[in-house]
C-alpha cells in the first residue's frame, strides 16, 4: 500500500503527520461513505483535565452546557474571546477521572495556556496529552459496528431568535456516548467513532482492527460534503459561532454567563449574524485544483466572502465550505479563483 503523506504534497500544512493518502483518494472517499475505512487523526492536540471540579470549571469557561457532563459522555465546545469570536474549538469527553479535549493541531498550547490562567483556585490540573493520547477515527454508516455498544449520538435543534427563557434544556446541546476502549476512549460522533487511545499502542490497535485505511483526504471531502466546520479552516479572527455552524453542536443559549456570551446572546436575538457558512459547487472548468483556504469569493467584482476547505468528492466534483456575507443570495453567480461557483441552497 502506498502511502501519502499531508507534509509529502504540503510541506508546510497544520496537518501534517498523517497521511493524505494510500494510493487512491476517490475508492477511500467512497469507503467513508459506504463502509467504514479508519483515518489517522494523530496529529490533533489533547489536553487533559483532571480534578474534581473539571465539569464545573469547563462550564464557566466555555460556551456549553457541562455542569453534570458525567463518564460515558462527550460534547463540543468553544472558548471565545470577549467580544465572541472563536478562539478555540475541542471535543470533550468524559471518563470519570479526567475530561479530554482534543483540538485542532496546533492549538493545544494556545488552549492549555487560557486553561491554566483561569484555574485560580479551582481544583483541577489541566496538562498537554498529545504525547500520551491519538486520535482514529472510523469514518462510515458500518463505523459503529465495529466498535458495538455506543448509542447514536444525538444534537438538538437550535431554538429561534427570543426563544423564552427555561426552554433549552440543561446538558449539552450535543451528546456524543463514550465509552472504554483500548486503554483509552470510543467516542460516537456524526461521521462515525472517533478513537481517543494510548500513542504509543495506536499502530497494534490500528492492526488488531483490521478496518480498511483512508487518508485525511477522503475524511475531508466527508467532512465538507456534510457541512461540518473546522476551526482554522472556516473561521477567521473575527468568526462568531454563529456564522460557521457551531451554534447546534457546541453552544448552549440559556446557560450562565461566560467570556463573549452577550455577544452570542446579542447576534442569536436578532436573528442577523453578518455572515453565514455555505457549501460551494465551483465548476472546474478553468483549473482542476481545488482553491486554498483563503480565497476571495467574489460577486460583481467584489469580495463577498473566503473559501474554507475545498475539495474534490467523488460524487459532488469539485466543492467548498465557505463563509460569505449574510446577505449573498442563494442563486447569486460567484467567483473563486478561475471557477464559477454556486451556493448548494439544501
Amino acid at each position: 500500500m502506498t502511502t501519502v503523506t499531508i507534509e509529502d504534497l504540503t510541506p508546510d500544512s497544520a496537518d501534517a503527520g498523517v497521511a493524505a493518502h494510500y494510493g487512491d483518494p476517490m475508492r477511500e472517499q467512497r469507503l467513508l461513505e459506504t463502509a467504514v475505512g479508519l483515518v489517522d487523526r494523530s496529529n490533533r492536540d489533547v489536553v487533559a483535565v483532571p480534578g474534581e471540579e473539571r465539569a464545573s470549571w469547563l462550564h464557566t469557561l466555555t460556551t456549553q452546557h457541562l455542569t453534570d457532563l458525567s463518564p460515558g459522555q462527550a460534547s463540543e465546545l468553544l472558548v471565545l474571546s470577549p467580544h465572541g469570536h472563536v478562539e478555540f474549538h475541542a471535543y470533550v469527553s468524559e471518563d470519570g477521572h479526567t475530561a479530554w479535549l482534543d483540538t485542532e493541531p496546533g492549538a493545544g498550547a494556545g488552549l492549555l495556556k487560557y486553561l491554566e490562567m483561569m484555574r485560580f483556585f479551582t481544583r483541577v490540573e489541566p496538562r498537554s496529552a498529545t504525547a500520551e493520547m491519538a486520535v482514529l477515527s472510523l469514518v462510515g454508516p458500518d463505523a459503529a459496528a465495529v466498535i458495538g455498544d455506543l448509542p447514536e449520538p444525538r444534537v438538538g435543534a437550535v431554538p429561534g431568535p427570543k426563544f423564552a427563557a427555561g426552554s433549552v434544556p440543561p446538558g449539552p446541546t450535543a451528546f456524543y456516548p463514550v465509552r472504554a476502549f483500548e486503554g483509552g476512549l470510543a467516542r460516537r460522533v456524526p461521521l462515525g467513532v472517533d478513537l481517543l487511545v494510548p500513542r504509543e499502542s495506536a499502530g497494534a490497535v490500528i492492526d488488531r482492527l483490521g478496518v480498511p485505511k483512508a487518508g485525511l483526504w477522503a475524511y475531508e471531502a466527508v467532512r465538507v460534503a456534510r457541512r461540518i466546520p473546522r476551526l482554522g479552516w472556516e473561521t477567521d479572527h473575527r468568526t462568531l459561532p454563529a456564522e460557521a455552524g457551531f451554534l447546534a453542536p457546541a453552544v448552549h443559549l440559556d446557560k450562565g454567563c461566560y467570556r463573549g456570551q452577550e455577544t452570542v446572546a446579542r447576534v442569536h436575538h436578532l436573528g442577523k449574524p453578518p455572515r453565514r457558512l455555505v457549501l460551494l459547487h465551483l465548476d472546474g472548468v478553468m483549473t482542476d485544483q481545488p482553491p486554498a483556504q483563503g480565497t476571495p469569493v467574489v460577486l460583481d467584482g467584489r469580495p463577498v466572502g473566503f473559501v474554507g476547505t475545498a475539495v474534490r468528492h467523488h460524487e459532488l466534483g469539485m466543492i467548498a465550505l465557505a463563509v460569505v456575507k449574510r446577505n449573498v443570495a442563494d442563486d447569486a453567480r460567484l467567483l473563486v479563483g478561475e471557477s464559477a461557483a454556486a451556493i448548494d441552497p439544501a
